[in-house]
Protein backbone atom coordinates (compact mmCIF):
# COMPACT_ATOMS: atom_id res chain seq x y z
CA UNK A 1 0.00 0.00 0.00
CA UNK A 2 1.47 3.35 -1.02
CA UNK A 3 2.20 5.80 1.77
CA UNK A 4 0.27 8.81 0.58
CA UNK A 5 -2.72 11.02 1.32
CA UNK A 6 -4.12 11.60 4.78
CA UNK A 7 -2.63 8.38 6.16
CA UNK A 8 0.88 9.57 5.28
CA UNK A 9 0.09 12.96 6.85
CA UNK A 10 -0.97 11.20 10.05
CA UNK A 11 2.16 9.04 10.00
CA UNK A 12 4.35 12.12 9.63
CA UNK A 13 2.50 13.94 12.41
CA UNK A 14 3.02 10.98 14.75
CA UNK A 15 6.69 10.82 13.75
CA UNK A 16 7.29 14.51 14.48
CA UNK A 17 5.35 14.50 17.76
CA UNK A 18 6.94 11.33 19.11
CA UNK A 19 10.45 12.29 17.96
CA UNK A 20 10.21 15.74 19.56
CA UNK A 21 8.95 14.36 22.88
CA UNK A 22 11.38 11.44 22.69
CA UNK A 23 14.36 13.73 22.18
CA UNK A 24 13.44 15.75 25.26
CA UNK A 25 13.16 12.69 27.49
CA UNK A 26 16.12 10.91 25.89
CA UNK A 27 18.47 13.91 26.14
CA UNK A 28 19.82 13.07 29.64
CA UNK A 29 20.35 9.42 28.66
CA UNK A 30 22.07 10.31 25.40
CA UNK A 31 24.23 12.96 27.09
CA UNK A 32 25.32 10.54 29.81
CA UNK A 33 26.03 7.81 27.27
CA UNK A 34 27.99 10.25 25.10
CA UNK A 35 30.19 11.19 28.06
CA UNK A 36 30.79 7.51 28.80
CA UNK A 37 31.71 6.88 25.15
CA UNK A 38 34.17 9.78 25.17
CA UNK A 39 35.77 8.49 28.37
CA UNK A 40 36.12 4.89 27.20
CA UNK A 41 36.54 5.20 23.43
CA UNK A 42 37.64 8.75 22.83
CA UNK A 43 36.22 11.24 20.37
CA UNK A 44 33.81 11.44 18.65
CA UNK A 45 30.96 10.17 20.81
CA UNK A 46 28.58 10.01 17.86
CA UNK A 47 28.80 7.85 14.75
CA UNK A 48 27.72 9.54 11.51
CA UNK A 49 27.44 7.74 8.19
CA UNK A 50 25.74 8.26 4.85
CA UNK A 51 22.83 5.86 4.39
CA UNK A 52 20.24 5.54 1.60
CA UNK A 53 16.71 6.62 2.48
CA UNK A 54 13.52 7.12 0.50
CA UNK A 55 14.13 6.25 -3.16
CA UNK A 56 17.80 5.78 -2.34
CA UNK A 57 18.40 9.44 -1.43
CA UNK A 58 21.41 9.70 0.86
CA UNK A 59 21.21 11.23 4.32
CA UNK A 60 23.49 11.30 7.38
CA UNK A 61 22.51 8.73 10.00
CA UNK A 62 23.42 9.59 13.59
CA UNK A 63 24.03 7.01 16.33
CA UNK A 64 26.05 6.76 19.51
CA UNK A 65 29.40 5.15 18.77
CA UNK A 66 29.78 1.58 20.03
CA UNK A 67 33.06 0.52 18.41
CA UNK A 68 36.67 1.64 18.59
CA UNK A 69 38.42 3.14 15.56
CA UNK A 70 40.82 1.20 13.38
CA UNK A 71 40.77 -2.12 11.61
CA UNK A 72 39.77 -5.53 12.81
CA UNK A 73 36.49 -7.35 13.03
CA UNK A 74 33.33 -5.90 14.55
CA UNK A 75 33.72 -8.34 17.44
CA UNK A 76 37.20 -7.00 18.20
CA UNK A 77 36.15 -3.34 17.93
CA UNK A 78 32.87 -3.60 19.85
CA UNK A 79 33.48 -2.50 23.44
CA UNK A 80 31.76 -3.61 26.65
CA UNK A 81 30.00 -0.24 26.78
CA UNK A 82 29.08 -0.62 23.13
CA UNK A 83 27.47 -3.99 23.81
CA UNK A 84 25.45 -2.45 26.62
CA UNK A 85 24.30 0.46 24.47
CA UNK A 86 23.29 -1.91 21.67
CA UNK A 87 21.53 -4.33 24.02
CA UNK A 88 19.39 -1.52 25.43
CA UNK A 89 19.04 0.17 21.97
CA UNK A 90 20.37 3.39 23.53
CA UNK A 91 22.76 3.80 20.59
CA UNK A 92 19.70 4.27 18.34
CA UNK A 93 18.18 7.17 20.28
CA UNK A 94 19.99 9.96 18.32
CA UNK A 95 18.10 8.76 15.23
CA UNK A 96 15.06 10.51 16.67
CA UNK A 97 16.71 13.61 15.19
CA UNK A 98 16.71 11.92 11.76
CA UNK A 99 12.99 11.29 12.25
CA UNK A 100 12.31 14.87 13.31
CA UNK A 101 13.98 16.36 10.21
CA UNK A 102 12.26 13.92 7.86
CA UNK A 103 15.13 11.62 6.85
CA UNK A 104 13.53 8.68 8.64
CA UNK A 105 10.28 7.50 10.18
CA UNK A 106 9.73 5.78 13.50
CA UNK A 107 8.72 2.67 11.52
CA UNK A 108 10.16 1.45 8.23
CA UNK A 109 12.94 -0.72 6.79
CA UNK A 110 16.26 -0.12 8.52
CA UNK A 111 18.65 2.14 6.54
CA UNK A 112 21.63 -0.01 5.56
CA UNK A 113 24.95 0.62 3.82
CA UNK A 114 25.23 2.61 0.59
CA UNK A 115 27.29 -0.22 -0.90
CA UNK A 116 24.26 -2.50 -0.70
CA UNK A 117 22.32 -0.47 -3.26
CA UNK A 118 24.00 -2.16 -6.22
CA UNK A 119 23.69 -5.59 -4.62
CA UNK A 120 19.92 -5.65 -4.20
CA UNK A 121 17.67 -7.50 -6.60
CA UNK A 122 14.95 -5.28 -8.14
CA UNK A 123 12.48 -6.76 -5.64
CA UNK A 124 14.78 -6.10 -2.68
CA UNK A 125 15.29 -2.51 -3.86
CA UNK A 126 11.59 -1.87 -3.21
CA UNK A 127 12.45 -1.55 0.48
CA UNK A 128 13.43 2.02 -0.45
CA UNK A 129 9.90 2.87 -1.63
CA UNK A 130 9.18 4.18 1.88
CA UNK A 131 11.15 6.14 4.47
CA UNK A 132 13.56 4.02 6.50
CA UNK A 133 12.74 3.54 10.16
CA UNK A 134 14.26 3.18 13.60
CA UNK A 135 12.28 -0.04 13.90
CA UNK A 136 10.36 -2.10 11.40
CA UNK A 137 8.61 -5.33 10.48
CA UNK A 138 11.92 -7.12 10.02
CA UNK A 139 13.15 -5.81 13.38
CA UNK A 140 10.32 -7.47 15.30
CA UNK A 141 10.48 -10.66 13.21
CA UNK A 142 14.04 -11.72 13.78
CA UNK A 143 16.15 -8.54 13.65
CA UNK A 144 19.75 -9.73 13.19
CA UNK A 145 18.92 -13.39 13.85
CA UNK A 146 17.61 -13.91 10.29
CA UNK A 147 19.41 -13.71 6.95
CA UNK A 148 19.66 -10.54 4.90
CA UNK A 149 17.41 -12.07 2.26
CA UNK A 150 14.72 -12.83 4.83
CA UNK A 151 14.96 -9.32 6.28
CA UNK A 152 14.57 -7.80 2.82
CA UNK A 153 11.56 -10.04 2.15
CA UNK A 154 10.00 -8.78 5.38
CA UNK A 155 10.83 -5.17 4.42
CA UNK A 156 9.07 -5.53 1.08
CA UNK A 157 6.10 -7.17 2.80
CA UNK A 158 5.87 -4.05 4.98
CA UNK A 159 5.96 -1.81 1.91
CA UNK A 160 3.07 -3.76 0.36
CA UNK A 161 0.99 -4.07 3.52
CA UNK A 162 1.65 -0.80 5.32
CA UNK A 163 -1.07 0.74 7.45
CA UNK A 164 -1.23 2.99 10.49
CA UNK A 165 -2.47 0.04 12.53
CA UNK A 166 0.56 -2.02 11.43
CA UNK A 167 2.91 0.79 12.46
CA UNK A 168 1.27 0.91 15.89
CA UNK A 169 1.60 -2.85 16.25
CA UNK A 170 5.30 -2.69 15.32
CA UNK A 171 5.98 0.09 17.82
CA UNK A 172 4.29 -1.80 20.66
CA UNK A 173 6.09 -5.03 19.81
CA UNK A 174 9.42 -3.20 19.58
CA UNK A 175 9.10 -2.11 23.20
CA UNK A 176 8.83 -5.75 24.23
CA UNK A 177 11.80 -6.74 22.06
CA UNK A 178 13.95 -3.98 23.56
CA UNK A 179 13.05 -5.04 27.09
CA UNK A 180 13.83 -8.67 26.23
CA UNK A 181 17.04 -7.65 24.41
CA UNK A 182 16.41 -10.33 21.79
CA UNK A 183 18.05 -11.02 18.40
CA UNK A 184 20.65 -8.26 18.78
CA UNK A 185 23.30 -10.06 16.73
CA UNK A 186 23.46 -12.79 14.11
CA UNK A 187 24.65 -16.18 15.29
CA UNK A 188 28.46 -16.24 15.46
CA UNK A 189 28.75 -12.50 14.79
CA UNK A 190 29.03 -9.41 16.97
CA UNK A 191 26.50 -7.58 14.79
CA UNK A 192 25.47 -8.72 11.29
CA UNK A 193 27.68 -10.01 8.44
CA UNK A 194 27.99 -7.84 5.35
CA UNK A 195 25.44 -8.40 2.60
CA UNK A 196 27.34 -9.42 -0.53
CA UNK A 197 24.33 -9.94 -2.78
CA UNK A 198 21.81 -12.71 -3.32
CA UNK A 199 23.40 -15.82 -4.90
CA UNK A 200 22.44 -16.19 -8.53
CA UNK A 201 21.56 -12.52 -8.98
CA UNK A 202 23.77 -10.31 -11.12
CA UNK A 203 22.98 -6.60 -10.95
CA UNK A 204 22.49 -5.14 -14.47
CA UNK A 205 24.92 -2.30 -13.76
CA UNK A 206 27.78 -4.64 -13.05
CA UNK A 207 30.20 -5.53 -15.80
Amino acid sequence: MQQQGWRLAVKRSVDVSCAAVGLVFAAPIVASAAVAVRMTMGSPAFFRQQRPGLRGRLFTLVKLRTMTHGGGSDAARLTALGRLLRAASIDELPQLWNVLVGDMSLVGPRPLLVSYLERYTPEQSRRHDVLPGITGWAQINGRNAVTHEEKFRLDVWYVDNWSLALDFRILLTTIGRVVARSNIAAGGHATMPEFMGTPGHEHPDRS
